[in-house]
């Protein structure tokens, strides 16, 4: 059973993941939050949940780190926020997150990160995003160079419509998105390859089974 800590697990692709892999034989799942007030929704599910903010330190993360088998990173600062919490969640947290993974000597790393994010002209036609997408670049450009055993994964646009078990990285920006859960799916397969072991797949919804994917 692998012990794996996901980080982000209160936001629409995290709630996807702990519900799938607390249904799953071959995980158990950690969310870390941010907020006292979203435990309920963990202890419902059954699942042991912490409280920690990605903007503190190094060390309170490596605490929460330690113990687990593998991290899953779908943190974000959300729309809401401005270029500062960009800064300091998706970027500087995520940094954080694999210096502490490091010290705690977890190994196994699965970013969830953006298509597109290896791509400077996209960034600058996407009017208020560019923050983003540098956050989101430099995090994996991090994650490559840590030395820890990772896999990046770039979906499309997020969708919330049913998933259908199938996504496209032939040709994954001919299509329109990919819905949340077969995100959350593409991790589990992931974690389960070890194909997937410092790769990066870019992905849209599309005909392949996921698991064939990342295989």
């Amino acid at each position: 059973m692998k012990k794996v800590l996901i980080i982000g697990a209160n936001g629409k692709v995290g709630k996807h993941i702990t519900k799938k892999m607390k249904e799953a034989d071959d995980f158990t799942p950690t969310a870390l939050i941010r907020k006292e007030e979203q435990k309920s929704h963990f202890d419902d599910l059954g699942v042991d949940s912490k409280v920690v903010s990605l903007e503190d330190s190094v060390d309170k993360l490596k605490e929460a780190i330690t113990g687990h088998d593998a991290i899953v990173f779908t943190a974000g600062s959300g729309g809401n926020t401005g270029s500062d919490k960009t800064l300091t969640v998706d970027l500087d947290g995520a940094v954080k997150t694999m210096e502490a993974a490091k010290y705690a000597g977890v190994d196994r790393y699965v970013m969830v990160s953006a298509m597109m994010a290896d791509n400077r002209e996209v960034w600058e036609k996407l009017d208020g995003m560019k923050p983003y997408y540098v956050a989101k670049h430099y995090a994996d450009q991090f994650l490559k160079s840590s030395g820890l055993n990772y896999t990046i994964l770039r979906p499309g646009l997020l969708l919330d419509e049913e998933g259908t078990g199938k996504i496209d990285i032939e040709n994954p920006a001919s299509k329109k998105g990919v819905p949340r859960e077969d995100v959350a799916a593409t991790v589990l397969a992931s974690l389960r390859s070890d194909n997937s072991n410092n790769k990066i797949f870019e992905f849209n919804t599309g005909d392949t089974e996921i698991e064939r994917v990342v295989s």
